[in-house]
């Protein structure tokens, strides 16, 4: 990040007149964040650009994220999202487009609950605003999206099969470029097949965010009042069957019984035993959405086939020396492990 170029770019773009300062901002794997700031002063803004190297098609479109979250700033139905300062779309400026976000102050949770949420209820009500939240976004009117562009209101679930199999696709083309090829994986191919064949039938649309977790929203404290203060990383955000996310957000939720595999391999906190139930969390979004969500379990499996499917491109870039993050070096390992957990999460 070249914080001289950033400065003469945002003379008109951002307030005030003084030399910027940038620096890396969070822990996340996919695109890249950075906090910037005015020196001299409190100004501070937070800045996405899409990661160094080959990217799969479709992924890490920041512009199209940046009129997501101007779309939903602009939506009659309240959403917590962090309002969007500037875009700019000339890759000569910093070497990618990019766009600035006002900064929402408050704790991404990563691997670790912070230490003011040790206490049961303060997990519960987290718990109960993070569906809360995602049914929030699930009563936005969709249609401005379709009107602008982002998603359509039909065949959803057929396209996220055909586009995630066209993911997978393109890591085996990128890796023949390089004089490679991509690994075999056969749970990859059985999960595929089953989620084909049993293919739910569409419900009513909605916008879903795509990406929909606890290390993916800004955790306002303290423990009496924890709550959502904004969702992050709307990248894969478009209209179609909120289940999907619902789906996704379960697949991340371990409870007793259940196996915490997927959110240790993603690097998640485990939730402690104050969260509410899964059927808890799938009780309260039904309730705040009207919707039913029938049966939760081809969407779980949808969501850790595309995790795997998404990390595997990760992994990739991390073979041909474009990223050093170490986390990336695990996949060897993961998601495999990834690709078995869906296939048992559907059953063949």
């Amino acid at each position: 990040m070249d914080p001289t170029a950033l400065t003469a770019w945002a003379q008109g773009q951002l307030p005030g007149t003084g030399a910027l300062q940038v620096s890396p901002l969070g822990q996340g794997h996919s695109n890249l964040t950075y906090l910037v700031g005015r020196a001299g002063s409190g100004e501070q803004w937070v800045l996405r650009r899409p990661p160094a190297g080959p990217l799969l098609p479709t992924a890490h479109d920041v512009v199209r994220e940046f009129r997501v979250l101007s779309l939903l700033a602009a939506s009659s139905t309240p959403v917590r999202v962090p309002p969007v300062v500037a875009l700019c779309e000339d890759a000569a400026v910093i070497g990618a487009p990019f766009y600035l976000m006002q900064r929402v102050p408050g704790t991404v949770i990563r691997d670790r609950l912070p230490t003011w949420l040790a206490e049961p209820a303060a997990q519960h009500r987290l718990g109960v605003d993070l569906a809360d939240t995602l049914a929030e976004i699930h009563c936005v009117q969709w249609q401005p999206f379709v009107q602008a562009g982002v998603g359509r209101p039909g065949g959803y679930l057929a396209r996220q099969l055909r586009r995630w199999s066209g993911q997978r696709e393109g890591i085996a083309e990128a890796a023949a470029a390089a004089g490679g090829r991509a690994r075999d994986l056969p749970d990859y191919d059985a999960v595929r097949d089953w989620l084909g064949a049993n293919l739910p039938a569409e419900t009513e649309p909605a916008v879903v965010h795509g990406d929909f977790k606890l290390d993916n929203v800004i955790v306002a404290g303290p423990a009496a009042d924890a709550r959502v203060a904004s969702v992050l990383d709307w990248e894969m955000a478009t209209v179609g069957d909120p289940r999907a996310d619902l789906g996704y957000l379960l697949s991340f939720w371990p409870e007793p019984g259940h196996d915490p595999a997927v959110a240790q391999l993603a690097q998640l906190a485990v939730v402690g035993n104050g969260f509410p139930t899964r059927d808890e969390v799938v009780a309260r979004w039904a309730a705040r959405t009207g919707r039913d969500p029938g049966d939760t379990g081809w969407f779980v499996a949808l969501a850790v086939w595309k995790l795997a499917i998404l990390l595997e491109a990760s992994y990739h870039r991390w073979l041909a020396g474009m990223t050093d993050d170490p986390f990336f070096a695990t996949l060897d390992t993961a998601v495999p492990a990834l690709l078995a957990r869906a296939r048992q999460v559907a059953g063949v």
